[in-house]
């Protein structure tokens, strides 16, 4: 039970960002990294510590490492928006953070000290009194004072007024797995989940081989295609989905896959996934089995991400903003088929990898 008393109180829904393809360069903006982690409020109340997620539900248990840190580092009573991040040999990791989305404690402790959070701070709703109505510039002076002394896993988030720099982050900053750059005006209030803020993401497009789908969560028509890039030893890997598609093209694509599924299996480079769901279904509706690839979501427990496979014969060009290691970070999106493309070449030396960059680089910013 919860005995805090603060100017703003839990549930906290953040301030939100539209996006730009081009860096806003308007007068009185000011312009952050834009962190891949899990966004964050952080309400403290003396020895009290609660993590509020973008959703309103409590991050607490899955991040225990971070209450004593943020003990030692804010205010005795403050309430702050920021993101959770951890931090991997490559940069940003935002699959160690989903990991973490776990319902056993002692795979929660064990992850907190072989892969341990940080929080990075970029704004402050209230000091003591609530600053929400306050703009931009006077909440981030008190946030700069607030973190002053702060120490590490607790960073302040680099911020320039210079556009010119916020597009050399742009690029720069991309190597540490940070996706983007985010922009905000000097005036701006704190306004609860509203799109006021901008944000500029990199934009990139691949061809890819399409060789499942799965049947979209309302079990009309296709909710996405499962994509395939091949490495050098002819290897094709799953590297993520395509979705996000109207209700009529969720219908159209029924139609357009339908030849592909005939004998989609015999010789299925992912033949061996598809019996291990198999399996693991069996098991489960005896009792027994666990989570297999395509299994349930670790986000939602009545998801089913079952596929079904296609003869990997389709080429697909995709919209794309950031690669994490070998897959793709979010969900892409659908631009058109490319049926001049041999799906052998859809292999990963088309994509533009980012130059790699230390995060340390990014809080020296």
């Amino acid at each position: 039970m919860s005995f805090m008393h603060l100017p703003v109180m839990p549930p906290v829904k953040p301030m939100l960002a539209k996006l730009a393809r081009e860096m806003p360069a308007a007068e009185g903006m000011v312009y952050e990294p834009k962190w891949d982690g899990f966004r964050c409020i952080v309400f403290r109340d003396g020895d009290e510590v609660e993590l509020g997620s973008r959703n309103g539900k409590p991050l607490t248990r899955y991040f225990p490492e971070l209450p004593p840190a943020l003990r030692a580092n804010l205010p005795q009573r403050c309430v702050l928006d920021g993101e959770i991040v951890i931090a991997g040999k490559n940069g940003l990791d935002f699959e160690a953070l989903l990991q973490r989305i776990h319902p056993a404690a002692s795979r929660i402790k064990m992850l907190a000290e072989t892969t341990p959070a940080a929080f990075v701070a970029f704004d402050l709703l209230a000091l003591d009194d609530d600053l929400r109505a306050r703009p931009f510039v006077e909440r981030r002076a008190a946030l700069e004072q607030a973190l002053a002394t702060a120490r590490p896993p607790v960073h302040l988030t680099p911020a320039t007024g210079d556009p010119v720099v916020a597009t050399q982050w742009f690029d720069r900053f991309e190597g540490a797995g940070l996706d983007g750059v985010v922009a905000k005006p000097l005036s701006l209030p704190y306004r609860e989940d509203e799109r006021v803020m901008w944000k500029v993401k990199h934009a990139r497009t691949a061809e890819c081989v399409v060789a499942g789908f799965r049947t979209h969560k309302d079990g009309e028509g296709v909710g996405s295609l499962l994509l395939g890039l091949y490495d050098d030893e002819g290897t094709l890997h799953h590297v993520g989905v395509a979705s996000s598609f109207s209700v009529v093209r969720r219908e159209e694509l029924v139609e357009e896959l339908a030849p592909y599924r005939t004998d989609a299996l015999d010789g299925h480079p992912w033949a061996a996934w598809a019996e291990a769901e198999a399996e693991a279904a069996a098991k489960s509706s005896k009792g027994g089995g666990g989570r297999m690839p395509g299994g349930q979501s670790r986000w939602n427990a009545g998801r089913n991400m079952g596929w079904e496979p296609l003869r990997p014969e389709l080429v697909a060009e995709v919209a794309f903003d950031h690669l994490q290691g070998d897959r793709f970070r979010h969900a892409t999106s659908f631009v058109r088929w490319r049926p001049e493309r041999e799906p052998r070449s859809c292999t990963y030396g088309q994509l533009e990898v980012a130059v790699p960059e230390e995060l340390e680089a990014v809080f020296r910013a």
